[in-house]
């Protein structure tokens, strides 16, 4: 309760006496009659109640009156009435300015709550713009508890939802016994009474079904508002559980159509050089008259048939390994020249036909950077650049530090990648137009190579033109800072 009267108050009561004294002093001047002084000051009283409540317009009704019968009734400058006549003039006044107090009073009070609910109309309606902007469901749920304190302008609002079992809270501490009441309600099992003095609390409801809780203080929003706030509320937890709902099923129907894409891609890469065995195996085992050239020719088959089968294999294996997440990053000082000539060692069969170039910067501390994930990356971007080159082209193997970026790149100039192809490079057992007179690859390759990159916090790209040859990009983060921190912080030498 306020127990000190506010300006705006003083300023009325003050209004109100300033009306009644200025009425008097012109009805005085103008030598006005009763019925006219009578007449006045009512509209001084209903105008009173309309811009003032019923408690002052009273008041302004005894001010009206008392001047009324000292300056008006006979007998003039006294409180007293000469008789009948002017005791019916009193009560009449008096009695026509208590019933129209009392009706602009109601008007008044009729027109503030239609401006109130015109305003809680245009916040709801706001609620509801601003719930359609977003996108994400989840981004939603959580930023729900802000948008209703600055909408309808609250302290604070707090939001639990019995699915996540999650609290979402705005510019409100919540203590372990407030979480548990909260839960309580929610569930249908506790009540708002049981939650601290001033906020005002209310279960989620889908139909029958409780899908959270949402309070806030302090207690201004009228019944209908609030239910109408929970509602919208309740449905946008409804949607946001469905959308996740449907997303896994998404998910999972993508990943069984994944996988048995994957399968019957794996099937038909290995049956290919299983059939190119069999046969020169069959030959060998069942033709009689072979001469020694014929029988070398078809015992080199059976090795490269062979050794693409053992590359299937085990590209098959890395690609299994990254998919499971058994692929820990160890990030470790290394140089980025070594890391270069070890991928070149280690393809070196495949390079040999080609001319390599190492381009390589180190930085003034040495990056830390998995080195056996990074090998490999190389390793299956040179290969793949040796697959599709013709004999003799360079091939360009760059390393540096780059604001905070180990970035690497392997350039060749052969014949270039189609831009159709482009954008679907990176995906398991995809191979482009030109893989069918260019090498045999598995098209895993690739895909191997951009989910050890990102599994190491960064990314890769390609940029080629047609006949100008391609060049793969990637970065990881090189940790640079933290190596430096480790060199200082290690004792000096004695």
């Amino acid at each position: 309760m306020r127990l000190m009267p506010q300006p705006r108050d003083l300023a009325r009561w003050f209004g109100a006496t300033l009306a009644a004294i200025v009425t008097t002093v012109g009805l005085a001047l103008t030598g006005a009659k009763a019925p006219t002084a009578g007449m006045v000051f009512l509209l001084v009283v209903v105008w009173t109640a309309t811009q003032a409540g019923i408690i002052i317009s009273l008041y302004s009704a005894v001010l009206c009156a008392l001047s009324f019968d000292y300056f008006f009734l006979p007998p003039i400058h006294t409180l007293t009435l000469a008789g009948p006549q002017e005791w019916v003039s009193m009560v009449t006044f008096a009695a026509s300015s208590l019933l129209a107090g009392r009706v602009a009073e109601r008007a008044r009070r009729q027109a503030r709550q239609a401006e109130q609910r015109r305003e809680d109309v245009e916040r709801l309606y706001t609620l509801g713009q601003e719930m359609m902007l977003y996108e994400e469901a989840a981004g939603l749920i959580r930023d729900l508890p802000r948008l209703i304190q600055r909408i309808f302008a609250l302290e604070s609002a707090v939001l639990y939802v019995n699915d996540h079992d999650q609290f979402h809270a705005s510019d409100l501490e919540m203590t372990e016994l407030f979480k548990a009441e909260m839960r309580a309600l929610a569930t249908g099992h506790g009540t708002a009474n049981s939650l601290p003095e001033g906020i005002d609390a209310h279960v989620l409801l889908l139909g029958l079904r409780p899908v959270g809780a949402l309070a806030w203080q302090p207690r201004r929003l009228s019944r209908e508002v609030a239910t109408a706030v929970c509602a919208q509320v309740a449905i946008a937890i409804a949607r946001a559980i469905a959308i996740e709902a449907n997303t896994r099923l998404e998910a999972l129907r993508e990943s069984e159509r994944l996988r048995v894409a994957l399968i019957d891609s794996l099937t038909h890469e290995l049956r290919t050089p299983l059939t190119s065995i069999r046969v020169a195996a069959t030959t060998l085992m069942e033709s009689e008259g072979l001469d020694e050239a014929t029988r070398l020719d078809l015992a080199s088959v059976v090795d490269e048939e062979a050794s693409r089968l053992d590359l299937l294999i085990g590209e098959a294996v890395e690609m299994a390994e990254i998919d499971s997440k058994v692929v820990q990053v160890n990030l470790t000082p290394q140089s980025i020249r070594g890391l270069l000539e070890r991928a070149i060692e280690e393809s070196q069969e495949m390079l040999a036909p080609h001319q390599v170039v190492i381009d390589a910067t180190e930085p003034r501390f040495p990056a830390r950077f998995d080195f056996n994930l990074l090998r490999r990356v190389l390793r299956h971007l040179l290969e793949n650049a040796s697959r599709y080159c013709p004999h003799h082209s360079r091939i360009i193997l760059r390393g540096r530090v780059v604001e905070g970026k180990l970035e690497f790149s392997v350039e060749d100039n052969g014949p270039g990648i189609d831009p159709a192809d482009l954008p679907m490079i990176f995906e398991k057992f995809y191979r482009g137009k030109k893989a069918g007179t260019r090498g045999k690859g598995s098209g895993m390759g690739l895909a191997i190579a951009r989910a050890i990159v990102r599994a190491h916090g960064g990314d890769i790209e390609v940029s080629s033109s047609l006949g100008k040859g391609a060049i793969f990009r990637f970065w990881v983060p090189s940790n640079e800072g933290a190596a430096e921190r480790a060199d200082n912080a290690l004792p000096a030498a004695d």
